[in-house]
C-alpha cells in the first residue's frame, strides 16, 4: 500500500517575510498626540471638594506651589484639614474675634502654626495661597479669609478658578 503524503503548500524556501507597518506607525502617532495633550506640566494638582463650585475665568495660567485653603459654604479648611464652620455663608460667631469680626480665630492660629513649623518651605517663606472658594459666597465671606491670612503673614493670595468661556 502506498503511504498518503502529507500537503505541503509551495512557498519558495528563500523568500523573506515582509510586514506593512504604516497602520502601527499611524496608531502610535495618535497616541502619542493624545498623551501629549493629556499630560498636565503642572507641579501642583488641585481637586476641589464635591460641594465646592468654582468660578470659572478664561486665564490658562498654571498655579505654583502654595497652602491651599478651601472655603465652601459648610467649613473652612486648609489642605483637606477643618479649621472652622460656615453658616448663612458666613463664619460663626465664636470663630471671630470680638473686636475684629474680620479676624477668624481658628485660620490665624493654623496659618501661624504652620508658618513656624515648614520655615524651610518656600512657598510659606513667601506666605503664598491659593484659595478655592465657592462661586455663591458672598465677597464679605471672602474678604474676611484674605485679611486673616494677611494678617498671619500670608499676603500672597491666588483665587482658584475652573477653565470656562
Amino acid at each position: 500500500m502506498s503511504r498518503r503524503q502529507r500537503y505541503e503548500p509551495n512557498i519558495k524556501k528563500n523568500s523573506t517575510f515582509t510586514l506593512n507597518i504604516t497602520s502601527m506607525t499611524d496608531m502610535f502617532t495618535i497616541m502619542l498626540v493624545f498623551l501629549l495633550q493629556t499630560y498636565s506640566t503642572s507641579d501642583v494638582q488641585i481637586i476641589p471638594d464635591n460641594n465646592l463650585r468654582l468660578p470659572t475665568s478664561a486665564s490658562m495660567a498654571n498655579p505654583t506651589e502654595a497652602v491651599k485653603i478651601s472655603l465652601s459654604s459648610e467649613a473652612l479648611k486648609i489642605d483637606q484639614t477643618k479649621i472652622a464652620d460656615v453658616k448663612n455663608a458666613d463664619f460663626l460667631p465664636q470663630d471671630l474675634e470680638d473686636k475684629d469680626t474680620n479676624f477668624i480665630k481658628p485660620l490665624f492660629e493654623e496659618l501661624d502654626k504652620l508658618a513656624k513649623s515648614s520655615s524651610d518651605k518656600a512657598h510659606i517663606k513667601e506666605g503664598r495661597i491659593l484659595l478655592q472658594a465657592d462661586k455663591e459666597l458672598p465677597y464679605a465671606t471672602l474678604r474676611k479669609v484674605m485679611y486673616t491670612a494677611s494678617m498671619a503673614g500670608f499676603p500672597q493670595l491666588k483665587l482658584v478658578t475652573m477653565v470656562g468661556e
